[in-house]
């Protein structure tokens, strides 16, 4: 059995920037088992897999490690494979997925993610996240997967350097850190261990919690971020409702073919 793959470099304008993922078009599902195993070989922070259904498309993402419930960097992948590599007609895709339904639309040379938000809740600091980055936070939220960890300066999130096996030890799915940014509304990096990502490139799953937590903040539903990972991603952020839009490019690095026995 041979299946077309692609890889693209999504919340980029070009290549070698913004966070990898790996798209596999499928006909029908294979099995749990062998998927996760498709996504352990091609070691990218996501393997996303989709399936024609009707007039949309029933989309699921692989870590190295695990089924996630939602990803944003694989989702505009996977549009961008769709529309650019695949010619699908018109400009908004509809993927069904664990985290319900999800949009994508094209809008000139961007793709708008169409996203639930998650409204994150303050709690109590942890000792330990104090201990793995070294640095305290000035507020400790979590949302309804992961943990936001709220800064002091742009600065201090560029000098992070955590502790991965502390931060293991929380059992923290993920835990992003973010401050008010310099030239941008706001900064972030993800950081997800648990799933087999010690630091995500650009994460959209994130900035359904990032964008909600900074409007409110800034008194403002228009926002621009950048996330400060090594490769680095711009977003173009949007607050309406209990929806987040979130805005990206995404350029094509690899076309080929699984080939399973």
């Amino acid at each position: 059995m041979k299946l077309p793959i692609f890889q693209a470099d999504a919340f980029a304008a070009g290549l070698f920037k913004g966070n990898p993922a790996a798209v596999v078009l499928l006909q029908e599902w294979l099995s749990d088992e062998l998927m996760q195993q498709i996504a352990m070989e091609n070691n990218l922070s996501e393997t996303v897999f989709f399936v024609p259904e009707g007039n949309h498309f029933h989309i699921r993402w692989f870590t190295p490690k695990a089924e996630v419930r939602l990803c944003g960097h694989a989702t505009l992948a996977t549009a961008h494979v769709l529309f650019n590599e695949l010619g699908y007609p018109g400009d908004l895709l509809e993927f069904e997925s664990l985290s319900g339904i999800l949009k994508v639309k094209k809008v000139e040379d961007k793709l708008h993610l169409d996203f639930p938000a998650d409204f994150a809740q303050e709690v109590e600091p942890i000792e330990t996240f104090t201990e793995a980055f070294g640095a305290k936070p000035l507020k400790t939220l979590k949302g309804k997967t992961d943990y936001l960890l709220l800064f002091d300066s742009e600065e201090t999130i560029n000098k992070l350097r955590p502790n991965i096996q502390l931060l293991l030890s929380t059992n923290a799915r993920g835990i992003m850190v973010t401050a008010k940014g310099n030239e941008v509304d706001f900064v972030s990096r993800f950081f997800a261990p648990a799933v087999g990502v010690n630091e995500d490139p650009v994460t959209g799953s994130a900035h359904t919690t990032l964008i909600p937590f900074w409007a409110n903040r800034l008194g403002k539903t228009e926002l621009t971020a950048l996330q400060l990972s090594a490769r680095g991603g711009q977003l173009w952020c949007t607050l309406s409702g209990d929806r987040v839009f979130i805005a990206g490019k995404a350029v094509t690095y690899l076309r080929g073919e699984i080939e399973i026995l």
